[in-house]
């Protein structure tokens, strides 16, 4: 068996089938599995899925036992040569895989490998490459100064400001969204540390990985993250379970720890209160209906594809209100698209029986602007970052 691919799941039942679809494209020709741990999810994941994918084996839990735990449980079932850790939320190009094994069987030295994580706006996640998070890194990170000065080789260490994005590089850490582990290299080191419920467990993986002489590298190859469809970011909850998984890896690795632990804890509370504001401004906003993922009048949806998926698109624009344009295309006649239009935000929706994901991820990194986001259509179902719109739904 060439390549384990183990994806932890929790009530993200239709991005997690859109990342299984493009997974099933990825491992064409190889040898490998899919794993799926499902983490006590309460909207019938697996039961859904199951039927669509016969060849994917599910473990379901009983209990949330945390990300690092759940992974686990799918490494020890897993017989690959290599594993690969995926986040449910991702798209794969078909062609990502077997360039990363590629990449690995020619690097022996290499332990892990990541990719370049988009967001969905074709621009690349700060996360696809980071640096360890020693007590002055994780200071700048949590200040705001990395962000400030993006480019700084010191302030700017959490993301590793200046590495180039379109060349492959070592780097510290790993994201665990997407990170391709030689399994000669995860039995020398261990499993992931089960101490870090959710975030952290990276972190430590990459530490561990470097410490025992092992290479970590980013690989310039494209998929698409939607960075947490089951978390909100600027949550409470978030800024507090990944700021404590700092403080627990500064505290394993760094003696002086206590030194600036109370900085540390500072800035976690800010950032705490920060998200808090945040949140109640959004309820407000929403209450009102000024929120802007609500203002569906201020975007405009430019549905890409075949015939018979315009025709049904066209349904579901009128169903749910959408500002909608309709353009016949595929891979090897796809028309110019303008945005042009005097809307706040677009979003290209691709469909994903005539377009592949390779294509529509490049496609998109090379649109990359802000005001503009990627939509797929497939099996009568509408997927943006923000939300997900389906026939009868």
């Amino acid at each position: 068996m060439q390549l384990s691919v183990i994806i932890v799941s929790y009530n993200v039942r239709l991005y997690l089938e859109q990342c299984l679809c493009s997974v099933c494209r990825a491992i064409e020709g190889l040898e490998a599995e899919i794993i799926v741990v499902d983490n006590h999810s309460k909207d019938d994941s697996v039961a859904y899925l199951k039927p669509l994918f016969p060849d994917v084996q599910f473990i379901q839990s009983f209990h949330n036992q945390g990300f690092a735990c759940a992974n686990n449980i799918g490494i020890r079932q897993s017989r690959g040569e290599y594993v690969l850790l995926l986040n449910p939320d991702t798209i794969v190009g078909e062609d990502v895989l077997k360039d990363a094994l590629a990449f690995m069987q020619q690097h022996p030295e290499a332990g892990s490998a990541g990719v370049c994580m988009l967001k969905a706006d074709g621009k690349p996640a700060l996360e696809s490459r980071r640096g360890l998070p020693t007590p002055m890194t994780a200071f700048y990170k949590m200040t705001g100064l990395c962000r400030l000065f993006p480019n700084n080789n010191r302030l700017a260490h959490y993301y590793m400001g200046g590495i180039p994005w379109n060349d492959a590089r070592q780097i510290e850490v790993v994201s665990g969204a997407f990170c391709l582990l030689r399994r000669e290299a995860l039995l020398q080191v261990g499993l992931l540390d089960e101490d870090y419920f959710m975030y952290g467990e990276d972190i430590e993986l990459s530490y561990q990985l470097l410490h025992n002489g092992w290479q970590n590298w980013y690989l310039p190859l494209y998929i698409l993250h939607y960075k947490g469809e089951s978390t909100a970011k600027t949550s409470f909850r978030y800024v507090h379970v990944f700021y404590k998984a700092m403080l627990i890896f500064i505290r394993k690795h760094y003696s002086a720890a206590s030194l600036i632990g109370m900085p540390l804890k500072f800035a976690i509370f800010f950032k705490a209160l920060a998200a808090m504001f945040h949140q109640l401004i959004s309820m407000i906003l929403r209450a009102f209906n000024l929120s802007s993922k609500h203002q569906k009048d201020d975007s405009c949806y430019i549905f890409i594809g075949c015939e018979a998926m315009l025709d049904a698109c066209r349904k579901l624009a009128i169903n749910n209100g959408l500002k909608a344009r309709f353009i016949e295309g595929n891979q090897t006649s796809m028309p110019s698209v303008s945005l042009e239009e005097a809307c706040q935000r677009f979003y290209l929706v691709y469909d994903m029986e005539v377009f592949s994901y390779a294509y529509v991820l490049k496609d998109m990194v090379l649109r990359a602007d802000e005001r503009c986001s990627l939509g797929t259509y497939r099996r009568k179902t509408l997927i943006t970052a923000e939300e997900i719109i389906y026939e009868g739904g």
